[in-house]
Protein backbone atom coordinates (compact mmCIF):
# COMPACT_ATOMS: atom_id res chain seq x y z
CA UNK A 1 0.00 0.00 0.00
CA UNK A 2 1.12 3.16 -1.09
CA UNK A 3 1.52 6.69 1.51
CA UNK A 4 -1.44 9.01 0.61
CA UNK A 5 0.01 12.62 1.11
CA UNK A 6 -2.94 15.09 2.30
CA UNK A 7 -2.14 18.74 4.20
CA UNK A 8 -4.29 18.01 7.26
CA UNK A 9 -4.74 19.87 10.69
CA UNK A 10 -2.64 18.03 13.91
CA UNK A 11 -5.56 18.74 16.19
CA UNK A 12 -8.16 17.69 13.93
CA UNK A 13 -6.78 14.21 14.40
CA UNK A 14 -6.21 14.13 18.13
CA UNK A 15 -10.00 15.38 18.09
CA UNK A 16 -10.95 12.45 15.90
CA UNK A 17 -8.94 9.83 17.92
CA UNK A 18 -10.40 11.19 21.22
CA UNK A 19 -13.57 10.75 19.34
CA UNK A 20 -13.20 7.21 18.97
CA UNK A 21 -12.08 6.77 22.27
CA UNK A 22 -14.68 7.97 24.11
CA UNK A 23 -16.93 5.37 24.66
CA UNK A 24 -14.33 2.88 26.32
CA UNK A 25 -12.67 6.34 27.97
CA UNK A 26 -15.88 6.35 29.75
CA UNK A 27 -16.42 3.30 30.48
CA UNK A 28 -13.23 2.54 31.98
CA UNK A 29 -12.89 5.96 33.36
CA UNK A 30 -10.04 7.41 31.95
CA UNK A 31 -8.65 10.68 30.97
CA UNK A 32 -7.25 11.34 27.90
CA UNK A 33 -4.67 13.94 27.66
CA UNK A 34 -2.98 15.74 25.11
CA UNK A 35 0.30 17.55 26.04
CA UNK A 36 1.77 19.32 22.70
CA UNK A 37 4.82 21.58 22.42
CA UNK A 38 4.81 24.28 20.80
CA UNK A 39 7.42 23.11 18.26
CA UNK A 40 4.35 20.96 16.55
CA UNK A 41 3.11 22.83 13.27
CA UNK A 42 -0.40 22.81 13.10
CA UNK A 43 -1.20 21.99 9.65
CA UNK A 44 1.15 19.28 8.12
CA UNK A 45 1.64 17.05 5.26
CA UNK A 46 1.45 12.61 5.16
CA UNK A 47 -1.05 10.18 5.87
CA UNK A 48 -3.48 11.25 7.38
CA UNK A 49 -5.84 8.13 7.03
CA UNK A 50 -2.95 6.03 7.88
CA UNK A 51 -2.04 8.25 10.47
CA UNK A 52 -5.11 8.65 12.74
CA UNK A 53 -5.75 4.59 12.61
CA UNK A 54 -2.28 4.13 13.75
CA UNK A 55 -3.03 6.61 17.24
CA UNK A 56 -6.21 4.73 17.13
CA UNK A 57 -4.74 1.59 17.65
CA UNK A 58 -2.20 2.03 19.81
CA UNK A 59 -4.21 4.33 22.52
CA UNK A 60 -7.66 1.94 22.43
CA UNK A 61 -5.00 -1.35 23.11
CA UNK A 62 -3.53 1.21 26.19
CA UNK A 63 -7.03 2.13 27.20
CA UNK A 64 -8.21 -1.48 27.33
CA UNK A 65 -4.66 -2.32 29.33
CA UNK A 66 -4.09 0.49 31.26
CA UNK A 67 -5.08 0.57 35.18
CA UNK A 68 -4.36 4.28 35.48
CA UNK A 69 -6.90 6.76 35.20
CA UNK A 70 -5.25 8.98 32.90
CA UNK A 71 -3.04 8.70 29.78
CA UNK A 72 -1.01 11.48 29.04
CA UNK A 73 0.14 11.36 25.23
CA UNK A 74 2.82 13.68 24.38
CA UNK A 75 3.99 15.54 20.76
CA UNK A 76 7.24 16.58 20.41
CA UNK A 77 8.94 18.16 17.29
CA UNK A 78 12.66 19.84 16.60
CA UNK A 79 12.91 23.70 17.23
CA UNK A 80 13.90 24.15 14.00
CA UNK A 81 11.01 22.56 11.66
CA UNK A 82 12.40 23.09 8.28
CA UNK A 83 10.80 20.92 5.83
CA UNK A 84 10.08 17.33 7.13
CA UNK A 85 11.19 16.34 10.07
CA UNK A 86 10.08 13.47 12.91
CA UNK A 87 7.43 13.84 15.20
CA UNK A 88 7.20 12.06 18.13
CA UNK A 89 4.43 10.76 20.43
CA UNK A 90 5.46 9.07 23.60
CA UNK A 91 3.12 7.82 26.46
CA UNK A 92 4.70 6.57 30.11
CA UNK A 93 3.07 5.50 33.09
CA UNK A 94 0.50 2.96 31.51
CA UNK A 95 1.38 0.39 34.22
CA UNK A 96 1.07 -2.16 30.99
CA UNK A 97 3.78 -4.58 30.80
CA UNK A 98 6.72 -3.31 28.40
CA UNK A 99 6.47 -6.92 26.90
CA UNK A 100 3.07 -6.75 25.97
CA UNK A 101 3.41 -3.54 24.61
CA UNK A 102 6.13 -4.48 22.53
CA UNK A 103 3.97 -7.73 21.22
CA UNK A 104 1.13 -5.72 20.48
CA UNK A 105 3.26 -3.28 18.41
CA UNK A 106 4.61 -6.39 16.37
CA UNK A 107 1.75 -8.19 15.49
CA UNK A 108 -0.62 -4.51 15.32
CA UNK A 109 1.13 -1.30 14.01
CA UNK A 110 4.04 -2.46 11.68
CA UNK A 111 2.12 -2.16 8.58
CA UNK A 112 0.77 1.44 9.60
CA UNK A 113 4.34 2.18 10.65
CA UNK A 114 5.87 1.31 7.62
CA UNK A 115 3.71 3.01 5.12
CA UNK A 116 4.28 6.18 7.02
CA UNK A 117 7.83 5.66 7.33
CA UNK A 118 7.94 5.69 11.07
CA UNK A 119 10.29 4.07 13.85
CA UNK A 120 9.43 2.53 17.56
CA UNK A 121 12.01 3.56 19.93
CA UNK A 122 13.40 2.08 22.40
CA UNK A 123 13.11 3.98 25.56
CA UNK A 124 13.30 2.28 28.74
CA UNK A 125 11.71 5.27 30.89
CA UNK A 126 8.93 5.54 28.04
CA UNK A 127 6.17 2.78 27.76
CA UNK A 128 5.16 4.52 24.16
CA UNK A 129 7.91 6.31 21.86
CA UNK A 130 6.60 6.53 18.10
CA UNK A 131 8.82 8.48 15.38
CA UNK A 132 6.58 9.33 12.74
CA UNK A 133 8.22 12.06 9.61
CA UNK A 134 5.78 14.87 8.80
CA UNK A 135 6.35 17.72 6.02
CA UNK A 136 4.96 21.18 7.06
CA UNK A 137 2.64 22.14 4.66
CA UNK A 138 4.45 25.68 3.42
CA UNK A 139 7.79 26.13 3.15
CA UNK A 140 8.83 28.84 6.10
CA UNK A 141 5.41 28.53 7.29
CA UNK A 142 5.93 26.14 10.36
CA UNK A 143 3.36 27.53 13.05
CA UNK A 144 -0.23 28.28 12.24
CA UNK A 145 -1.88 29.82 15.48
CA UNK A 146 -1.87 33.45 14.11
CA UNK A 147 -4.00 35.57 16.72
CA UNK A 148 -6.36 38.06 14.97
CA UNK A 149 -4.77 40.97 17.30
CA UNK A 150 -1.50 41.43 18.88
CA UNK A 151 -3.21 42.78 21.80
CA UNK A 152 -4.64 39.41 22.36
CA UNK A 153 -0.81 38.01 23.18
CA UNK A 154 1.31 38.17 26.65
CA UNK A 155 -1.84 38.25 29.05
CA UNK A 156 -1.95 36.23 32.27
CA UNK A 157 -4.02 33.59 33.43
CA UNK A 158 -4.98 31.68 36.62
CA UNK A 159 -5.47 27.86 36.18
CA UNK A 160 -7.04 25.46 38.80
CA UNK A 161 -7.68 22.26 38.22
CA UNK A 162 -7.40 19.03 40.36
CA UNK A 163 -5.14 17.31 37.52
CA UNK A 164 -1.35 17.93 37.87
CA UNK A 165 -0.81 16.10 34.03
CA UNK A 166 -3.99 18.58 32.73
CA UNK A 167 -2.51 21.43 34.39
CA UNK A 168 1.07 21.52 32.86
CA UNK A 169 -0.18 20.89 29.62
CA UNK A 170 -2.45 23.89 29.31
CA UNK A 171 0.15 25.87 30.89
CA UNK A 172 2.28 24.91 27.90
CA UNK A 173 -0.23 25.71 25.20
CA UNK A 174 -0.57 29.22 27.09
CA UNK A 175 2.95 29.98 27.07
CA UNK A 176 3.21 29.43 22.95
CA UNK A 177 1.35 32.74 22.95
CA UNK A 178 3.58 34.57 25.63
CA UNK A 179 0.45 34.18 28.70
CA UNK A 180 2.35 33.89 32.06
CA UNK A 181 0.24 31.03 33.54
CA UNK A 182 0.32 30.54 37.86
CA UNK A 183 -1.77 27.52 38.52
CA UNK A 184 -3.00 26.39 41.66
CA UNK A 185 -3.99 27.73 45.40
CA UNK A 186 -0.22 27.74 46.52
CA UNK A 187 1.11 29.59 43.42
CA UNK A 188 -2.39 32.18 43.48
CA UNK A 189 -1.17 32.79 47.59
CA UNK A 190 2.46 34.00 46.14
CA UNK A 191 0.88 36.61 44.32
CA UNK A 192 -0.92 37.67 47.59
CA UNK A 193 -4.10 36.45 46.72
CA UNK A 194 -4.83 39.00 44.18
CA UNK A 195 -6.94 38.07 41.36
CA UNK A 196 -6.99 42.13 39.62
CA UNK A 197 -3.56 40.48 38.38
CA UNK A 198 -5.29 38.35 35.69
CA UNK A 199 -6.76 38.42 32.34
CA UNK A 200 -8.53 34.90 32.76
CA UNK A 201 -9.61 32.64 35.45
CA UNK A 202 -9.84 28.91 34.77
CA UNK A 203 -11.83 26.53 37.30
CA UNK A 204 -12.27 22.54 36.89
CA UNK A 205 -16.03 22.39 36.38
CA UNK A 206 -14.90 19.80 39.08
CA UNK A 207 -14.08 22.05 41.47
CA UNK A 208 -16.41 25.13 41.12
CA UNK A 209 -19.87 25.41 42.19
CA UNK A 210 -22.63 27.37 41.94
CA UNK A 211 -21.36 29.53 45.32
CA UNK A 212 -18.88 30.02 43.88
CA UNK A 213 -19.89 31.76 40.51
CA UNK A 214 -22.54 34.31 42.64
CA UNK A 215 -18.87 35.01 44.29
CA UNK A 216 -17.59 35.49 40.72
CA UNK A 217 -20.42 37.73 39.44
CA UNK A 218 -19.69 40.01 42.51
CA UNK A 219 -15.49 40.04 41.51
CA UNK A 220 -16.26 40.88 37.82
CA UNK A 221 -17.57 43.67 39.11
CA UNK A 222 -14.95 44.88 40.28
CA UNK A 223 -11.96 43.60 38.03
CA UNK A 224 -12.77 42.95 33.94
CA UNK A 225 -12.06 39.18 34.81
CA UNK A 226 -13.03 36.57 32.04
CA UNK A 227 -14.13 33.31 33.59
CA UNK A 228 -13.36 30.29 31.50
CA UNK A 229 -14.92 26.61 33.22
CA UNK A 230 -12.58 23.65 32.15
CA UNK A 231 -15.28 20.84 31.09
CA UNK A 232 -15.49 17.01 30.19
CA UNK A 233 -16.68 16.67 26.61
CA UNK A 234 -19.58 14.60 27.17
CA UNK A 235 -21.62 17.45 29.16
CA UNK A 236 -23.72 18.47 26.39
CA UNK A 237 -26.52 20.73 28.70
CA UNK A 238 -24.91 23.61 30.28
CA UNK A 239 -27.45 25.88 32.44
CA UNK A 240 -27.00 29.10 30.91
CA UNK A 241 -24.29 31.75 33.00
CA UNK A 242 -23.84 35.76 32.74
CA UNK A 243 -20.73 35.35 34.56
CA UNK A 244 -19.76 32.26 32.47
CA UNK A 245 -17.49 33.61 29.62
CA UNK A 246 -16.68 30.75 27.89
CA UNK A 247 -16.15 26.69 28.01
CA UNK A 248 -12.78 25.14 27.55
CA UNK A 249 -13.83 21.61 26.38
CA UNK A 250 -11.23 18.75 27.05
CA UNK A 251 -9.24 17.12 25.67
CA UNK A 252 -7.54 20.20 25.21
CA UNK A 253 -5.33 21.22 21.98
CA UNK A 254 -3.34 24.05 20.86
CA UNK A 255 -6.09 25.02 18.49
CA UNK A 256 -8.28 24.78 21.66
CA UNK A 257 -6.46 27.17 23.01
CA UNK A 258 -6.34 29.97 20.34
CA UNK A 259 -9.87 29.79 19.91
CA UNK A 260 -10.49 30.34 23.54
CA UNK A 261 -8.55 33.31 23.34
CA UNK A 262 -10.24 34.58 20.05
CA UNK A 263 -12.85 34.41 21.67
CA UNK A 264 -12.47 36.17 25.07
CA UNK A 265 -10.86 38.81 23.74
CA UNK A 266 -12.34 39.23 19.86
CA UNK A 267 -14.55 42.31 21.63
CA UNK A 268 -11.84 43.28 24.34
CA UNK A 269 -8.60 44.18 22.63
CA UNK A 270 -5.92 45.88 25.22
CA UNK A 271 -2.22 45.33 25.05
CA UNK A 272 -0.53 44.84 28.09
CA UNK A 273 1.39 47.82 28.58
CA UNK A 274 -1.81 50.12 27.74
CA UNK A 275 -4.42 47.90 30.52
CA UNK A 276 -6.01 50.54 32.55
CA UNK A 277 -4.95 50.39 36.16
CA UNK A 278 -7.36 48.19 38.75
CA UNK A 279 -7.84 48.30 42.63
CA UNK A 280 -6.18 45.07 44.31
CA UNK A 281 -9.12 42.46 43.98
CA UNK A 282 -7.77 40.21 47.66
CA UNK A 283 -10.00 36.35 47.43
CA UNK A 284 -8.87 33.55 49.23
CA UNK A 285 -9.98 31.31 46.32
CA UNK A 286 -8.90 27.89 48.19
CA UNK A 287 -10.69 28.93 51.45
CA UNK A 288 -14.16 29.84 49.39
CA UNK A 289 -14.26 26.67 46.88
CA UNK A 290 -13.41 24.64 50.11
CA UNK A 291 -16.20 25.92 51.87
CA UNK A 292 -18.19 25.78 48.85
CA UNK A 293 -17.78 22.34 48.38
CA UNK A 294 -17.99 21.45 52.07
CA UNK A 295 -21.58 22.94 52.06
CA UNK A 296 -22.58 21.04 49.24
CA UNK A 297 -21.51 17.57 50.94
CA UNK A 298 -23.48 18.95 53.92
CA UNK A 299 -26.40 19.10 52.01
CA UNK A 300 -26.07 16.19 50.61
CA UNK A 301 -25.66 14.20 53.66
CA UNK A 302 -28.65 15.85 55.49
CA UNK A 303 -30.78 15.34 51.91
CA UNK A 304 -34.19 13.93 53.13
CA UNK A 305 -35.40 10.57 51.21
CA UNK A 306 -38.44 13.58 49.87
CA UNK A 307 -35.39 15.38 48.19
CA UNK A 308 -33.93 11.88 46.44
CA UNK A 309 -37.65 11.28 45.44
CA UNK A 310 -37.81 14.33 43.48
CA UNK A 311 -34.70 13.29 41.77
CA UNK A 312 -36.24 10.28 41.14
CA UNK A 313 -39.17 11.46 40.22
CA UNK A 314 -37.37 14.08 37.52
CA UNK A 315 -35.06 11.10 36.17
CA UNK A 316 -38.58 9.29 35.27
CA UNK A 317 -39.48 12.46 33.42
CA UNK A 318 -37.05 12.47 30.87
CA UNK A 319 -37.77 10.60 27.12
CA UNK A 320 -35.66 7.94 26.69
CA UNK A 321 -35.49 4.60 25.00
CA UNK A 322 -35.94 1.16 25.69
CA UNK A 323 -33.65 0.30 23.42
CA UNK A 324 -31.47 2.88 21.45
CA UNK A 325 -30.34 0.24 18.49
CA UNK A 326 -28.79 3.02 16.68
CA UNK A 327 -26.70 4.61 19.67
CA UNK A 328 -25.66 0.94 20.90
CA UNK A 329 -24.58 0.24 17.49
CA UNK A 330 -22.50 3.67 17.34
CA UNK A 331 -20.72 2.58 20.80
CA UNK A 332 -19.76 -1.19 19.76
CA UNK A 333 -18.75 0.32 16.26
CA UNK A 334 -16.33 2.61 18.41
CA UNK A 335 -14.53 -0.06 20.72
CA UNK A 336 -14.47 -2.76 17.78
CA UNK A 337 -17.32 -5.01 18.67
CA UNK A 338 -20.18 -6.19 16.97
CA UNK A 339 -23.33 -5.34 17.98
CA UNK A 340 -25.67 -8.17 17.82
CA UNK A 341 -22.62 -10.47 19.37
CA UNK A 342 -23.07 -7.94 22.17
CA UNK A 343 -27.04 -7.58 22.65
CA UNK A 344 -26.61 -11.59 22.85
CA UNK A 345 -23.91 -11.50 25.16
CA UNK A 346 -26.13 -9.15 27.23
CA UNK A 347 -29.08 -12.11 26.88
CA UNK A 348 -26.60 -14.29 28.67
CA UNK A 349 -25.42 -12.61 31.62
CA UNK A 350 -28.48 -10.74 32.73
CA UNK A 351 -30.99 -12.92 32.00
CA UNK A 352 -32.44 -13.97 35.14
CA UNK A 353 -30.28 -11.80 37.52
CA UNK A 354 -33.84 -10.48 38.66
CA UNK A 355 -33.44 -13.35 40.48
CA UNK A 356 -29.95 -12.62 41.96
CA UNK A 357 -30.96 -8.97 42.47
CA UNK A 358 -33.63 -9.84 44.40
CA UNK A 359 -31.37 -11.64 46.74
CA UNK A 360 -28.85 -9.43 47.63
CA UNK A 361 -31.17 -6.77 48.50
CA UNK A 362 -32.44 -8.75 50.85
CA UNK A 363 -29.47 -9.93 51.92
CA UNK A 364 -28.12 -6.27 52.24
CA UNK A 365 -25.38 -6.58 50.41
CA UNK A 366 -24.43 -3.58 49.85
CA UNK A 367 -21.25 -4.32 47.96
CA UNK A 368 -22.17 -6.37 45.78
CA UNK A 369 -25.40 -4.07 44.98
CA UNK A 370 -22.75 -1.89 44.05
CA UNK A 371 -20.76 -4.00 41.46
CA UNK A 372 -23.73 -5.42 40.02
CA UNK A 373 -25.08 -1.52 39.05
CA UNK A 374 -21.78 -1.20 37.75
CA UNK A 375 -22.03 -3.60 35.45
CA UNK A 376 -25.23 -3.56 34.55
CA UNK A 377 -24.67 0.59 33.83
CA UNK A 378 -22.03 -0.26 32.01
CA UNK A 379 -23.39 -3.03 29.64
CA UNK A 380 -26.59 -1.22 29.35
CA UNK A 381 -24.56 2.14 27.80
CA UNK A 382 -23.04 0.10 25.86
CA UNK A 383 -25.85 -1.39 23.91
CA UNK A 384 -27.65 1.21 24.22
CA UNK A 385 -30.20 0.42 26.75
CA UNK A 386 -31.39 3.92 27.65
CA UNK A 387 -34.13 2.59 30.48
CA UNK A 388 -31.65 0.40 31.94
CA UNK A 389 -28.83 3.00 32.05
CA UNK A 390 -31.10 5.23 33.93
CA UNK A 391 -32.71 2.43 36.61
CA UNK A 392 -29.22 1.62 37.68
CA UNK A 393 -28.42 5.17 38.05
CA UNK A 394 -31.31 5.84 40.20
CA UNK A 395 -30.17 2.66 42.28
CA UNK A 396 -26.93 4.19 42.32
CA UNK A 397 -27.60 7.80 43.46
CA UNK A 398 -29.70 5.48 46.68
CA UNK A 399 -26.63 4.74 47.80
CA UNK A 400 -24.61 7.88 47.11
CA UNK A 401 -27.83 9.25 49.36
CA UNK A 402 -27.41 6.63 51.67
CA UNK A 403 -31.13 5.81 51.88
CA UNK A 404 -30.91 2.20 51.52
CA UNK A 405 -34.37 1.95 52.87
CA UNK A 406 -35.84 2.89 49.90
CA UNK A 407 -34.39 -0.29 48.17
CA UNK A 408 -36.67 -2.48 48.72
CA UNK A 409 -39.10 -1.92 46.13
CA UNK A 410 -35.98 -1.88 43.29
CA UNK A 411 -36.00 -5.82 42.90
CA UNK A 412 -39.64 -5.52 40.94
CA UNK A 413 -39.31 -2.61 39.58
CA UNK A 414 -36.00 -4.54 37.75
CA UNK A 415 -37.59 -7.52 37.23
CA UNK A 416 -40.56 -5.54 34.94
CA UNK A 417 -37.59 -3.35 33.36
CA UNK A 418 -35.61 -6.48 32.47
CA UNK A 419 -38.34 -8.01 31.23
CA UNK A 420 -39.28 -5.56 28.86
CA UNK A 421 -35.37 -5.06 28.13
CA UNK A 422 -35.11 -8.92 27.06
CA UNK A 423 -38.14 -8.89 25.18
CA UNK A 424 -37.08 -5.84 23.16
CA UNK A 425 -33.27 -7.30 22.17
CA UNK A 426 -35.33 -10.62 21.46
CA UNK A 427 -37.05 -8.71 19.27
CA UNK A 428 -33.97 -6.78 17.06
CA UNK A 429 -32.29 -10.10 16.94
CA UNK A 430 -35.32 -12.34 15.57
CA UNK A 431 -35.59 -15.04 18.10
CA UNK A 432 -38.70 -16.10 19.70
Amino acid sequence: MQKIEKTFDINGVLLKVFSSLESISDERNIELIYEMEATIPKELKGDVAVFTRLLTKVLTFVFQNTNTKEIVLSLHAPEDFLYEEFISFRINDTHIQKEKIQEYFKNNIIKELEILEGNIVDDKDLDVYLNIPFQINELGYRRHYRLPDIGMLGKKVLLISESENITQSIKKMFRYFLYEVDTGFEEFKKQGNDLSQYDILVIDDCVATDVFEQIVAKIQKKIPIKYVLLRDSHIIEVKHSDVLSTDLIKPVTQESIFELIAALFHNDIQPVANRPEVSKCIVDLQKILYKSIKEEMSSLDNASGDNLKHIIEKKKDLKISLLNTKLGEENTKKMGLTYTKELKRFLEVFDRSDIYFRQIVNEKASNKIKEFCIDLEKQSKLIGAESMFRFSDIVSLIFVYDKLDMLPIYPGKYHIELQNLLEAIRKHLGIK
